[in-house]
């Protein structure tokens, strides 16, 4: 069942088009990743799924209804992102009480005993803390408000990875107990791949991949040898990304091979293995040629 339908939705700002005629279907009780790079419309697309902006084209349904000043949707939906701001005259505590009066299913035990575990002393106000602070304030929001609807973007900025690991643990552990959607963006895709269930991958204003991890990582295969190893044997496949560690070379390369192909790969001394989800990520999005790399390797050259 789905909890997020898009049929054809674009977003544009004047003359230029964020999003162009996207068309998915998010799970509904499903935590899904929304990568991508810098500037792709990963935020713009959370927002209209928030109801903050509205599609400039397209069908956008959430819960059934069209998100854009629905009240439904308001109710059973939160938005978490590095932006937020609280009144000043509200400390902590307050925030708190006043969260456990407006939304439904917020769950105040689990809210303080985050607080305390996170060291968030009660009688602060928001804008006080720390960045890092800050960003594990509003996550703790996010997660005991427990909707059915909740959204996440770029939660850790600032927190330490003390504190992003826990983050992500205590999401998971209370999304095991509370099944709802959740959308989540982060540059940290290493941290969080192995939270996720589904990932959509969003790269030049439209989708290129929405599908679950194992589906992912299928897609790609790495093949380690010395590069000049690599030139004899491995060149009949297109190779997505290149890197340089020491002596080796590992080349990822589309996952289109036979067991018989790969067979001879490992024969002529090519370690051959699955990629992870953050590797298959950037290999998705338009790293072939090995990053940073190439561009000392171009200075050696001269």
């Amino acid at each position: 069942m789905s909890a997020i339908t898009l049929k054809n939705v674009s977003k544009s700002y004047r003359s230029i088009t964020v999003l162009d005629q996207l068309n998915l279907e998010i799970r509904k009780n499903v935590i899904t990743g929304l990568v991508g790079r810098n500037g792709v419309g990963k935020t713009t697309l959370m927002k209209m799924i928030a109801g903050f902006i509205k599609e400039s084209d397209g069908e956008l349904r959430v819960f059934g209804e069209h998100p854009f000043n629905s009240l439904k949707v308001s109710a059973n939906m939160m938005f978490i992102d590095d932006m937020m701001g609280f009144p000043d005259a509200l400390t902590l505590d307050d925030l708190l009480t006043e969260c456990d009066r407006f939304y439904e299913n917020w769950n105040q035990d689990l809210a303080m005993r985050l607080l305390e575990y996170f060291k968030l002393p009660l009688s602060l106000n928001h804008r006080v803390l720390s960045k890092g602070k800050r960003s594990t304030f509003n996550a703790i929001i996010g997660i005991a408000t427990r909707c059915p609807l909740t959204m996440f973007d770029e939660p850790i900025t600032g927190m330490d990875a003390g504190a992003r690991r826990d983050f992500y643990r205590a999401l998971l552990k209370d999304y095991m107990s509370y099944p709802r959607t959740i959308l989540l963006s982060s540059h940290h895709m290493e941290e969080m791949e192995d939270l996720l269930e589904d990932i959509l991958v969003i790269d030049g204003k439209s989708i290129s991949f929405h599908g679950s991890i194992t589906e992912l990582q299928e897609k790609f295969l790495s093949l380690q040898a010395r590069e000049s190893v690599l030139k004899s044997y491995a060149n009949r496949y297109a190779v997505v990304h290149r890197a340089n560690a020491g002596p080796m070379t590992e080349w990822i390369v589309d996952n289109q091979h036979t067991e018989a192909e790969v067979e001879e790969l490992k024969q002529a001394g090519i370690r051959v293995s699955a990629v992870s989800a953050s590797q298959a990520y950037l290999a998705m999005t338009g790293q072939a040629t090995g990053g940073v790399d190439d561009v000392f390797n171009a200075m050696e050259r001269q």
